[in-house]
């Protein structure tokens, strides 16, 4: 396992370093192109607030493998005096999703009208601001705005802008030679939010298979990074400076990507959505509060690995995992959560896949833990590595 760590997942803190500071500048560059050029059309759209949220592993401290993928949050900025009023969407397809409906004073349907017809939805008689459009808005605003921030970047390095349907566009950054030490080419994924203050934002959800009982260009998904975050940086300061716990996370990651490579569809890609990265970042959470922090140090590592898997294991048989922070009320003092997330719905992240699916992948689990020598020695092999993209 260390050895596995070492060669195969552990990151150059200095690569890693130098491109998360090159994405900042680049990013920065675009969202004040956007910003500006947002401004014109007056005060009944929608326009980039200027800032953004760099969210994700990389500035975690638990990404894995190559130091080329990030996300970025981009808040967007409502017309004036239009407030988001998230309530939960019902139904067992859209669990943990979310209905932004609009509040404004009186009359305010008719007085944003152009606004209206253009970004929302109408639910059961009430305005809803619409995911699917917000985010094809947000995709071609940002296109336009490419052509300056190419011709302002050109000496540093090359930009593209690429999207597909329903997703979030990605940022392709490719350094100039001699820019920076470390000549890796970058995709940033570009996430417009809306910010719902305690930093709390909604984000587009992606595509569902089969689609969910409400309009699914209606649904908003709930981000909590900014929590995490801080709960991370928390548990930094109250457990041992040695600790393994995000090593812990890095190489059952690892591990999960070792074993899909040999997994058959389409169990690989249910195998990938259950063991989301998010799901394994949820239950070393819960792990890690249920003990003393002391156990986490590094001298334990294989038997604080060993408790994760088993703990990812009995949550499969039971078809439960619940969200660490939607209605969570075992959270330590110190993480102060803000009064949405606290009252809340509790939401159980394993509640769209079906019980057979849990217990193959549970069964997995446990055979790729067990066989683990074995999978990191055949699957690290030159025939199974991911190739390099060329730039």
């Amino acid at each position: 396992l260390e050895s596995f760590y070492a060669r195969q997942l552990r990151l150059s803190p200095h690569v890693l370093g130098h491109s998360k500071a090159h994405v900042g500048r680049v990013v920065a560059e675009l969202v004040r192109a956007a910003k500006a050029q947002g401004l014109q059309p007056g005060p009944l759209a929608l326009c980039l607030r200027g800032d953004f949220v760099r969210i994700g592993s990389a500035y975690e401290q638990h990404k894995v493998r190559s130091p080329d993928g990030f996300d970025i949050l981009v808040p967007l900025r409502l017309p004036p005096h239009l407030q988001p009023q998230p309530r939960g969407a019902g139904g067992s397809g859209s669990r943990g999703a979310f209905l932004c409906e609009l509040r404004g004073g009186p009359g305010w349907p008719r007085r944003y009208r152009p606004f209206a017809e253009g970004f929302c939805v109408e639910l059961q008689g009430r305005s809803h601001l619409s995911s699917g459009l917000v985010l094809r808005w947000f995709q071609g605003h940002l296109q336009r705005c490419l052509g300056a921030v190419r011709y302002r970047l050109q000496e540093r390095c090359r930009v593209s802008l690429s999207a597909s349907p329903g997703r979030p566009p990605t940022l392709h950054i490719v350094p100039c030679s001699d820019y920076v030490c470390c000549h890796i080419s970058m995709a940033v994924r570009l996430i417009p939010a809306i910010a719902l203050g305690d930093a709390l934002y909604l984000t587009a959800l992606p595509p569902q298979d089969p689609p969910a009982p409400h309009v699914p260009e209606a649904l908003w998904g709930l981000n909590a990074s900014r929590q995490e975050q801080r709960l991370l940086g928390w548990l930094k300061e109250q457990a041992p400076a040695s600790s393994c716990h995000l090593k812990c996370l890095q190489i059952l990651k690892g591990l999960r990507d070792l074993r899909g490579r040999g997994l058959e569809e389409p169990f690989c890609s249910q195998w990938g959505r259950v063991l989301s990265s998010y799901v394994l970042k949820t239950a070393l959470f819960s792990l890690l509060l249920r003990g003393p922090l002391e156990a986490w140090d590094e001298r334990f590592l294989v038997e604080r690995l060993e408790d994760l898997v088993l703990y990812l294991r009995d949550c499969l048989r039971k078809q439960v995992l619940m969200h660490f922070f939607l209605g969570n009320a075992s959270l330590p003092d110190a993480v102060a959560l803000p009064r949405f997330l606290k009252e809340a719905a509790p939401v159980n992240l394993l509640a769209a896949f079906d019980g057979p699916t849990l217990d193959l992948v549970a069964f997995q689990l446990i055979n790729t833990w067990i066989q683990a020598p074995h999978i990191i020695r055949r699957y690290s092999s030159p025939r199974y590595l991911r190739p390099v993209p060329a730039p």
